[in-house]
């Protein structure tokens, strides 16, 4: 579903969501928006159509976005909080800290909306071709050697869609507020974006390689804000000795990413964002450069990376194409950080869209 080929066969699914994107944030162009939530909105409809084929729309998009990303954020924070059972596995029937009763409520209803969607699966023809009905064809098929029961199902799918969608964006929120925080910067990413674009034609995913500066864009806040500050655990298959540290068999390994992209011994002035320090850099997301690793490495690197590269680039790029960015009373943003497993913005990213292409016509889904 991640390969090349698939991503090549479903640009037009990632454009019409970023579309309509575009559309909804020139009908409140002058108002305050919550971009962060709008582009949460449009990733989830992203994941989600690869998944089961459905999506939100409008009004009710912002809605369903708005609770969604809630549920979300409390369920990844709960993820992130230190647990005592981790260290001490005999305490863990006793709940210590109240953490197994407080995610309950998070994951009944992130449940409910994967049920929701199994149940619209249920009731369409069977010729309907998604990853979710070929997972329920999986479960008919009723391999005795590979079982796949419907728990697998719902587990799978709720994986993919807060691993597809909380991180990319949380990415591009990040990355939007560095640079409306940064005139020099954006005055750089307009300049090559009217340049290779120009102001009477739209963005198009086919661009996003004609596009170095933002590609350095990218990597410098993917650099300065990892969204998984610890990655995933890892967890040896027998005792080891890393860095002169001896690793039992079964240990779980958390990397600090967020402290690796952040020491002064590697990067100069490493709390500035600084897109320029990736311009002549060899850097990649490929996992082999242990002082820039965002997506990790080895075996269990992110096999999402091919599409995280095209939507939060394509993304990043359409927003600050079409609109110019006003900040509420003039004042710069608060980049604070929220800590959980995936790392966000403490406060949320609200600003007022002005439209900067030439014809209005341009805005529109189809222009």
């Amino acid at each position: 579903m991640l390969s090349n080929a698939n991503l090549d066969k479903m640009y037009m699914l990632r454009r019409r969501e970023v579309r309509k994107t575009v559309g909804y944030l020139y009908g409140n162009a002058g108002t305050p928006v919550n971009l962060g939530e709008q582009m949460f909105v449009m990733i989830m409809n992203v994941v989600t159509n690869m998944l089961w084929g459905s999506s939100v729309e409008g009004g009710a998009g912002e809605n369903v976005g708005a609770e969604f990303k809630q549920v979300m954020s409390e369920f990844t924070e709960i993820l992130g909080l230190p647990n005592i059972s981790d260290f001490f596995p005999v305490l863990a029937p006793l709940d210590l800290q109240g953490l197994c009763k407080r995610m309950a409520k998070p994951v009944e209803k992130l449940y409910g909306i994967i049920d929701n969607m199994i149940d619209q699966q249920l009731k369409v023809e069977k010729e309907s071709e998604n990853f979710l009905q070929f997972l329920l064809q999986l479960k008919d098929e009723n391999d005795s050697k590979t079982p796949l029961t419907m728990d697998h199902i719902k587990a799978l799918l709720l994986d993919m869609v807060v691993g597809g969608t909380d991180t990319s964006s949380n990415s591009i929120e990040f990355t939007l507020a560095e640079v409306i925080n940064n005139p020099e910067v954006m005055k750089k990413a307009l300049k090559e974006l009217d340049e290779v674009v120009g102001k009477d034609n739209i963005v198009e995913e086919s661009h996003i390689h004609k596009f170095p500066y933002l590609q350095a864009i990218m990597k410098e806040s993917l650099r300065l804000h990892s969204v998984l500050p610890l990655l995933v655990p890892h967890s040896p298959g027998e005792a080891c000795i890393v860095g002169g540290y001896a690793i039992p068999k079964g240990c779980r390994v958390f990397i600090n990413t967020w402290a690796i992209h952040r020491d002064p011994s590697i990067w100069e002035n490493p709390l500035e964002f600084n897109p320029d320090r990736f311009l002549n850099s060899q850097c990649d997301f490929s996992g082999n450069d242990f002082s820039y690793f965002p997506f990790g490495s080895g075996r269990r690197i992110c096999a999402g990376i091919a599409m995280a590269e095209r939507m939060v680039l394509y993304s990043i790029a359409t927003v600050l194409h079409s609109f110019d960015w006003k900040v509420l009373g003039d004042e710069k943003l608060d980049l604070s950080e929220k800590f959980g497993i995936v790392l966000k913005l403490k406060n949320p990213l609200v600003v007022v869209p002005l439209p900067r292409l030439s014809n209005p016509a341009l805005y529109r889904l189809e222009p």
